[in-house]
């Protein structure tokens, strides 16, 4: 259980790291904002599941070197265009859904985190119903489906598979680390190396 909540709450600091770097240059000022809030939202349920796991939540989410995370691939991509970010987000959402359902039983957190990520769902679906017809959108969601695969256990793959209407494929699981995640890495624990040992935030 400890290894599937550290696999979630990596997954959500990361994907919240990766969705803030749209702060800004986001294509329209309304999904600046929320690009940002999500962000946030995000860092804060990997908080909230750090906590769950360690006396000190800032020295599991920050001191641990690239290969000791645990989160999926998928959100380690570094996708700075619209269309494949918002199928990141659609499939992440839909893959994210199915883990949640499924650890509420047991994690009691996560019947909260999955209240808040209705409202992310509800706009990634809001996105993929604008986007689904456009050409560079299929060609994202195709290109980032074995990565949304290896965001859930292999029992749940089917599932995944149905809601989202694409046949399984081989997953890229976790443990695979995508090269653009070593400078992330370097950004997200920047300032946690640059203070003096013990500091807190």
């Amino acid at each position: 259980m400890n290894e599937l909540l550290l696999g979630l709450a990596d997954d959500e600091l990361v994907i919240g790291w990766r969705d803030s770097e749209w702060t800004g240059i986001a294509p329209m000022l309304e999904e600046d904002v929320a690009f940002s809030s999500i962000a946030q939202n995000e860092i804060g349920h990997a908080r909230a599941v750090y906590e769950l796991l360690a006396a000190d939540a800032d020295a599991l989410a920050f001191d641990r070197s690239p290969t000791e995370y645990r989160c999926a691939p998928l959100v380690q991509l570094h996708l700075l265009e619209w269309a494949r970010t918002i199928a990141r987000r659609w499939l992440y959402e839909v893959a994210d859904e199915i883990r949640i359902a499924a650890l509420m039983a047991e994690v009691p957190v996560a019947a909260k985190i999955n209240r808040e990520e209705t409202y992310h769902r509800m706009h990634a679906e809001m996105w993929h119903e604008r986007l689904r017809d456009e050409p560079r959108f299929r060609s994202a969601v195709t290109e980032l489906w074995p990565y949304a695969l290896g965001v859930v256990l292999p029992e749940q793959r089917g599932e995944l598979a149905a809601r989202v209407g694409i046949d399984e494929v081989d997953a890229v699981e976790r443990g695979t680390l995508d090269p653009s995640f070593r400078a992330l890495h370097e950004e997200m624990t920047m300032v946690r190396r640059s203070a003096p040992a013990g500091a807190r935030w």
